[in-house]
């Protein structure tokens, strides 16, 4: 019950006024050299070749077949054409493998960063407050504001956060929002097997003016001829389950349930990447324990 009246008191913090939370596990390569954007631009789904200083956009990294390897958020930090990349964990390794392997005869240098690098997010009405005046690397969110910062500098810009009016808040009651506003994860709901477009994140991730990607073809086609066989939904839950846990439509499996939480204010609830036939209304059964859920759109209402 104490865990519970605390994560209730975070989730309060984060949607009323600034929380704080540590992601030490993001992954961050920085690829420098001329080249660095134009090598890019043919490597992943959006237009690299138009971030502007200070700003980012959000693209993915596909196979030829067009499924995701992995997402990531590419910032310009200055001036220079260095680019910073975001990546989940669980995409790390294949971007960092893929970017170096296709490099060879261009001006372009990948670098692995993430040791040197944590993640600081400010998530919260007050976040773009709390991080005025702070120098480091920023990306405003729709949640608030994430900051990379250096290891050697992690200490001083947390206390620093802290002294302007940001609390500590765990992991857990920030992928309570992330859930309940309907945002995908790789490593949980997006994965080596879902397309841009079943995981709802073409309009954020996807460039249709710019060069040609790997994967391109699939994508372009998938979005003017066709429609995806598998969409992301949101699930509300009639009891907490575990993710990973089996969905089905009466004797057919339709996925795999992604992410899960109970929400102070929407119950136990949960991200899945459904086959088409299970639209909105309909009742899957979760796992072998007796739980269901009715499936509905996002972001949940």
């Amino acid at each position: 019950m104490d865990a519970l009246i605390e994560i209730d008191a975070q989730y309060r913090q984060l949607r009323e006024e600034c929380g704080l939370v540590e992601q030490p596990d993001r992954g961050l390569l920085i690829a420098s050299g001329p080249e660095a954007a134009e090598y890019l631009q043919g490597q992943l789904t959006n237009d690299t070749e138009a971030i502007e200083p200070g700003r980012w956009i959000y693209a993915a990294l596909l196979d030829r077949k067009g499924h995701m390897q992995a997402d990531m958020r590419v910032l310009r930090p200055g001036e220079g054409p260095e680019l910073w990349l975001d990546l989940e964990p669980e995409g790390l390794a294949a971007a960092s493998r893929h970017l170096q392997m296709y490099k060879i005869g261009r001006e372009v240098e990948v670098a692995d960063a993430s040791e040197n690098h944590t993640l600081l997010s400010l998530i919260g009405p007050r976040a773009t407050e709390v991080a005025r005046g702070l120098e480091s690397p920023s990306l405003r969110t729709e949640a608030g504001v994430d900051l990379i910062v250096p290891v050697a500098e992690r200490d001083r810009v947390r206390e620093a956060l802290l002294a302007a009016g940001a609390v500590e808040v765990s992991p857990e009651a920030a992928e309570i929002l992330r859930i309940e506003a309907g945002r995908p994860r790789f490593g949980a709901e997006m994965g080596t097997e879902t397309m841009p477009a079943e995981a709802g994140i073409v309009e954020q991730a996807v460039s249709f003016t710019k060069g040609c990607y790997i994967g391109q073809e699939t994508v372009a086609r998938l979005h003017y001829k066709g429609k995806p066989n598998r969409h992301l939904r949101g699930l509300r839950l009639s009891a907490p389950a575990q993710p990973g846990a089996a969905l089905r439509l009466g004797e057919k499996e339709v996925g795999i349930l992604g992410s899960a939480a109970v929400s102070p204010a929407l119950g136990a609830v949960g991200l899945a990447i459904l086959r088409r036939e299970a639209e909105p209304g309909a009742t899957v059964a979760v796992g072998e324990d007796g739980v269901t859920a009715e499936v509905v759109a996002l972001p949940f209402g």
